[in-house]
């Protein structure tokens, strides 16, 4: 039996550690890609709770406002009816 020719054993041996590079690489991307993934999904959940922070914050805003205006009409009527009663 005749034996291969040395450049093909040489190329033989390049491919083998370009395929083991290529997996390597593969290996490393596919976890960047999860960590990401996982800092993705972090950073969805943290901005969906600072919006039901904020949205909770403006009903709770609306709510002040409506009763500071219901207050200011219940003085202002308290108001009048005092300076009517003294007249």
């Amino acid at each position: 039996m005749k034996t291969p020719p040395e450049s093909y054993l040489i190329f033989k041996e390049e491919l083998k550690k370009a395929k083991l590079e290529k997996e390597k690489l593969k290996k490393e991307y596919e976890e960047k890609f999860m960590e990401m993934n996982k800092e993705l999904s972090r950073l969805k959940e943290q901005i969906s709770s600072q919006q039901d922070l904020m949205k909770t914050t403006l009903e709770y805003a609306i709510r002040l406002e409506e009763n500071l205006d219901h207050f200011r009409n219940e003085v202002a009527t308290t108001h009048s009816k005092t300076r009517n009663s003294f007249l």
